[in-house]
């Protein structure tokens, strides 16, 4: 939205007949009519700059640009109109944030409403004008605010335009007008000015009213029960702020001044939601005070949070980012740039980190269990997510970790590292909605190891265990020697392209493990040799009877052997579908009409854990004829000590490269996925750890090598699925789009700890009953996976655009703002880079996969050196804005 005051004045026309023709900046829902047009005059040039200038300061504690934005519209018509229409004036200008560090009229009319406070909590009224009436009936009827020469009914209709008082008989000047069919005259909402243009914050409406008869001014809050949808850019009203105020008075106590007051209060999201959660008066007027308290001192808190120079999610940019990797070229020039003191500030930001977290670390055991907004069905909902979440990918990747290494590392191994390493870290990360976990990357790295020690001789068990010490004193040290600081070079379009190798290194996970089971037994299978051992071993894998065989002479199998054996691979393909069917519609679920919110949201947290059980019921009791594929399952020792005394000393060295390759796949995937956690949007108001979480990985690890059990890192997309179950989301519509933001998330360790000690008494689930879980089902788990973890993924939808005409591109930032030939460059740059790292990273030579990490932190000099040469910096900054 443009903000110049030197632009002309636009003026639009209503139109009589919106329900035909409606002009498309209109709406007309619920009896509210909203046409919106922009006005501004010369003369408020000079003030408006000033304002402009001052909210940049404002002491609102958030990263968005926040404007008060003052909307009044004045109605013009004579009885000559014979069309049936009347201009419709309306005139905007932004209005500076209530900075309560500085002013004390902001105290002061705080101060005064808590003494005469208007509050209603419970308003169930459907439309604008009953939720007005009855705040208004609630002023009048109060006994400390008597009005006695003010009539009400008249400040009812000054709340209008007067569009709304012509009468539907009045034939005369044709106007077809109702009486609940009207605007607003004056009202303040705020906007927040984000890469993806101006957005508005939908949830409350502050109206404001100079009565002339008034003797004070007057405040009435009024929460509803239920958003309700008022027209346009007031789609899900939740609170309604009613300011009357007398026609004559200082400059200081208008109602704009007051109305700046409050809506300053309201601009903050998180308040909103504590308001949600006061249950009485008292409760209201203390979450009031708190939030006077946070904004009084915002700017100070602000002011320390800027020093903390070795965070690399703080938004001051890493010294001389744009010539680090120019600098990488040479080490002498490295360190003659000034980015050389961060990295060699020994322990810097471990110290940092830990200095930031430690105090808050028993809130992280509290929040949500102790005191008033308590969370405990969320955080039951989430710890079952997380226990289905991460105990089937486990399994999974335990299940492909031992036939890769032909039972060195099996599912056993899998859930006893995860459960220790998730416990660790669960207690001691900086980070707790972090979730480690093996990952498909490094399964695939432990199967190059695998085909390397078959090559050369080597005790797989020993050269794991080299490999695995020299990844973790590397990880050590890019903790010690802050190298988490190049997180800053890691721009969203890299993020977007390793998520989305991921995901695809899931759905080709489960793609192999079915075609596999179709090559097995989809196709009759004949015995070649006509021995009755044969057929005793396919009968015997396929779980049937025996079989009357002749020991001699071509032998095949009956009618119904093969019908059988085709209807496992049929089934298979039927419960993975459905087990991502089943969990990504009950995840979709939150956006439906039916039901209870509350039941909603339960049935969206337990989407995975709901299809996963029904999913396995139907293949193993409903199907119990159909012997489906499971894991293994091998009895003996499971802690084993490596030994590392059969490694010769060149055996050590290359383990070291190797060791150094898993480092660059470990620290690129753990600070990506720490980083995505701690997103913007998330507003996880903790801090972040990335030094000591990276520092810790490297410790964690070095247990994991010496037992001989599977490595781990920070997982994608588990640690941003955990955020999202632990958040409080607000809706907002948008151009007839639905978007969800998050307004506050419960940080907690309770969830990750809870979820990693059931794994861990899952082991005595182990062989039964969770061999009942099928193969497929696991497979279904990893599409769900896939799926989940491309939603907001911009990537994604930019290749879409590939394949729609250009009438229905979504009104999407770089749509506005870039030319559609360089969006389309940008994004087939991404598809090449994506492209690459499939080639390598699935690729059936070992040595080939071998490299891919190589391939991952190359995307970082392209994106940040080669890109801009192909594409202008300016575009390149638009489609590549980190999330707002």
């Amino acid at each position: 939205m443009k903000t110049d005051k030197d632009c002309e004045d636009m003026r639009g026309v209503t139109v009589n007949r919106f329900a035909e023709e409606a002009p498309p900046s209109g709406m007309a829902k619920n009896g509210y009519f909203y046409q919106e047009m922009e006005q501004r005059e010369r003369e408020e040039h000079e003030e408006g700059s000033e304002e402009r200038e001052e909210g940049q300061d404002s002491p609102i504690p958030s990263g968005d640009d926040i404007h008060l934005y003052g909307n009044q519209t004045h109605q013009g018509g004579t009885e000559s109109d014979v069309h049936g229409c009347v201009l419709l004036n309306t005139s905007r200008r932004y209005v500076k944030l209530m900075n309560f560090e500085e002013e004390v009229r902001a105290h002061r009319d705080l101060d005064g409403f808590l003494e005469r406070a208007s509050i209603l909590l419970h308003e169930d009224e459907a439309s604008l004008d009953d939720v007005l009436k009855t705040m208004l009936l609630h002023v009048s009827q109060d006994p400390h605010t008597t009005e006695p020469s003010c009539n009400f009914e008249e400040i009812m209709s000054s709340l209008f335009t007067d569009a709304g008082s012509q009468e539907v008989s009045d034939r005369s000047a044709n106007f077809i007008f109702y009486d609940n069919v009207h605007l607003l005259s004056e009202t303040l909402q705020c906007v927040t000015a984000t890469a993806t243009g101006i957005q508005y914050q939908q949830s409350w409406l502050c109206i404001l009213c100079n009565v002339k008869n008034l003797q004070r001014r007057h405040v009435c809050i009024s929460r509803l029960d239920r958003p309700q949808n008022w027209g346009e850019n007031c789609a899900e009203v939740r609170y309604v702020i009613l300011i009357l105020a007398p026609s004559k008075m200082k400059s200081t106590k208008t109602a704009m001044e007051l109305g700046r007051t409050f809506a300053s209060m309201f601009s903050d999201i998180s308040f909103r939601q504590k308001l949600l959660e006061s249950k009485t008066q008292e409760e209201f007027k203390e979450a009031l005070l708190i939030q006077r308290y946070h904004l009084t001192a915002a700017k100070l808190k602000t002011t320390a949070v800027e020093g903390e120079e070795t965070d690399p999610h703080s938004q001051k940019p890493l010294k001389s980012a744009e010539s680090v990797f120019s600098h990488l070229v040479s080490l002498s020039l490295l360190c003659r740039g000034p980015c050389c003191r961060d990295f060699f500030r020994v322990g810097r930001g471990i110290y940092e980190d830990l200095c930031r977290r430690l105090p808050l670390y028993p809130s992280d055991f509290t929040d949500g269990l102790v005191g008033n907004n308590k969370a405990l069905v969320k955080f039951m909902t989430t710890s079952i997510f997380l226990y289905i979440a991460v105990l089937l990918p486990a399994i999974a990747f335990g299940s492909l970790n031992d036939e890769s290494t032909r039972g060195e590392i099996d599912v056993q191994k899998t859930i006893i590292g995860q459960s220790i390493g998730g416990i660790i870290y669960s207690l001691c990360a900086g980070s707790p909605l972090v979730i480690p976990l093996t990952t498909a990357p490094i399964a695939i790295f432990i199967s190059v190891i695998r085909g390397v020690c078959d090559d050369y001789e080597l005790d797989f068990a020993a050269f794991y265990a080299c490999i695995g010490l020299w990844n973790s004193l590397f990880l050590i040290m890019g903790g010690v020697f802050n190298l988490s600081l190049l997180v800053k070079l890691f721009k969203r379009s890299i993020e977007e392209v390793i998520a989305l190798f991921i995901s695809i290194a899931f759905v080709a996970d489960a793609v192999k493990g079915t075609i596999k089971i179709f090559h097995e037994y989809y196709h009759a299978p004949t015995l070649a040799n006509g021995s009755a051992a044969e057929l005793n071993r396919i009968s015997g894998s396929l779980h049937i009877g025996e079989l009357n065989l002749t020991e001699t002479g071509p032998v095949f199998l009956p009618e119904s052997f093969i019908l059988c054996t085709r209807a496992r691979p049929l089934l298979c393909l039927l419960l993975m579908l459905g087990t991502l069917w089943v969990g990504y519609t009950l995840y979709q679920f939150r956006r439906s009409p039916f039901l209870h919110v509350k039941m909603r949201e339960i049935l969206s947290d337990c989407a995975l854990p709901i299809s996963v059980l029904v999913f396995s019921y139907v293949g193993s009791y409903v199907f119990n004829d159909i012997a489906l594929p499971v894991f293994n399952f091998h009895e003996g020792p499971v802690f084993q000590i490596a030994p590392l005394d059969k490694l010769s000393g060149a055996s050590v060295l290359s383990a070291m490269g190797l060791g150094f390759l898993l480092f660059i796949l470990i620290f690129i995937d753990q600070n990506i996925v720490v980083s995505l956690t701690n997103a913007p949007e998330n507003r996880l108001m903790k801090g972040t750890a990335y030094h000591w979480d990276l520092t810790l990985s490297g410790l964690i690890n070095i247990l994991m090598s010496v037992l001989g059990l599977p490595w781990m890192h920070a997982a994608f997309p588990h640690s941003t699925l955990h955020v999202r179950q632990l958040a409080i989301v607000e809706e907002r519509v948008e151009g007839g789009h639905l978007y969800e933001t998050i307004v506050s998330v419960k940080e907690t360790r309770v969830t990750s700890l809870v979820a990693n000690i059931l794994i861990g008494v899952s082991l005595f689930l182990l062989p039964v009953p969770l061999q009942w879980i099928p193969k497929p089902v696991l497979y279904g788990l990893f599409l769900y996976i896939a799926l989940t973890s491309i939603e907001g993924n911009q990537m994604c939808d930019r290749m879409a655009l590939l394949l729609k005409e250009q009438t229905s591109y979504p009104p999407a930032h770089y749509i506005r703002k870039v030319p559609q030939r360089k969006i389309h460059y940008f994004t087939f740059l991404q598809m090449v880079q994506l492209l690459f790292l499939c080639a390598f990273g699935m690729c059936p030579l070992p040595y080939m996969k071998m490299i891919f990490p190589l391939l991952m932190f190359i995307l970082i000099p392209i994106r940040n050196c080669l890109l801009p040469r192909i594409i202008e910096a300016k575009y390149l900054d638009i489609m590549d804005a980190q999330r707002m």
